[in-house]
């Protein structure tokens, strides 16, 4: 099997419920926000995959659960063939030399009071790959070029910086431990849009140039169709639809993929005023207490009573095109 088509992740039954409690000497448990309930997918070696859905669906809890910043509820993810979720501390620190995350906000993802050249170079001295610290400042201007930006930056300060100097920064620090994954929760969405088009290039750039696999959380779709090999949609904590990005955005099979594509505006105004949108109806249900079976089914045109029931299986309806829908053959 060539390195490409070998899985590097694996995601298995993934749930991620968070407590709430009441009472303050006394607290008991009165409920449970199911963030991520019950996913599973496969990320290959160098490939980008896209994690989209709406805000609240449980994307970014998804990236932190592999990144083991949270601690999974059930499930396994498996990296490499080896368990992230069963890690003891000593393991998970040799691992994050193989994992990176660049955070959503670059604003508030850097130590305002440390120069860049100390961001970036604090991974490295962390974990002990360089003691020498002319080596490491050499290090560190190295991959201040490599990410775009003036060596010279490195003296810098956060607040010295636009916005989308302070994601290449990010991105800086990311590949400075030489990273195979990199987790990439909204990486672009604060940024312009002209500064976002940039970074894209970057990360695309990185990607091949160092061999890098991506998963790309985001809610823009066009992004995504531009970066992402492969996409899964996520809604209310549950995956519905997982295709080849060209696939799932010319033939969406879920009627809440469906929806989700049609709610992007055409740049063409004679099209997009004779259109017809249709959003979708009602509001989505809290995850604190979500629908029984197919989480959708309250909003969906094609509901039958049989999706009150049952909670559909992520299946293949296509080759590599896999849907949660009973109603979708």
């Amino acid at each position: 099997m060539s390195a490409v088509g070998r899985p590097l992740l694996e995601v298995k039954d993934l749930r991620m419920h968070f407590p709430i409690t009441e009472g303050i000497v006394a607290r008991r448990l009165i409920g449970e926000v199911k963030a991520v309930d019950g996913i599973d997918f496969a990320v290959r070696r160098g490939e980008t995959l896209g994690l989209v859905g709406e805000s609240g669906c449980g994307k970014t809890t998804t990236g932190r659960c592999i990144l083991r910043l949270n601690n999974p509820t059930s499930g396994q993810i498996l990296y490499d063939g080896v368990d992230i979720a069963k890690m003891e501390r000593k393991e998970l620190q040799a691992l994050r030399r193989r994992i990176q995350v660049i955070f959503q906000d670059p604003y508030s993802s850097l130590n305002p009071r440390m120069k860049v050249g100390d961001i970036i170079a604090e991974p490295i001295k962390v974990h002990g790959i360089e003691s020498d610290a002319a080596k490491r400042a050499a290090r560190v201007r190295e991959l201040l070029s490599v990410c775009g930006l003036n060596p010279r930056f490195a003296d810098r300060y956060p607040h010295e910086m636009s916005g989308g100097q302070r994601q290449r920064v990010g991105i800086a620090r990311a590949l400075a431990l030489n990273p195979e994954f990199i987790v990439c929760d909204e990486a672009v969405s604060a940024l312009d849009v002209s500064i976002q088009a940039q970074v894209v290039n970057l990360l695309e750039d990185l990607r091949e140039e160092f061999g890098l696999t991506y998963l790309f959380i985001a809610h823009d779709l066009s992004v995504v169709r531009h970066l992402c090999q492969r996409v899964a949609v996520m809604y209310l904590g549950r995956i519905v639809e997982l295709a080849d990005g060209d696939e799932l955005f010319g033939n969406p099979l879920h009627p809440y993929t469906q929806a989700l594509l049609a709610a992007v505006p055409v740049p063409d105004p004679s099209v997009e005023a004779h259109r017809t949108f249709r959003p979708v109806q009602g509001e989505v249900p809290s995850p604190i207490n979500p629908p029984p079976g197919c989480v959708f089914h309250p909003r969906c045109p094609i509901a039958v009573a049989g999706c009150k029931q049952a909670r559909p299986a992520l299946r293949e309806v296509r080759p590599g095109h896999f849907v949660a829908c009973s109603e979708v053959h």
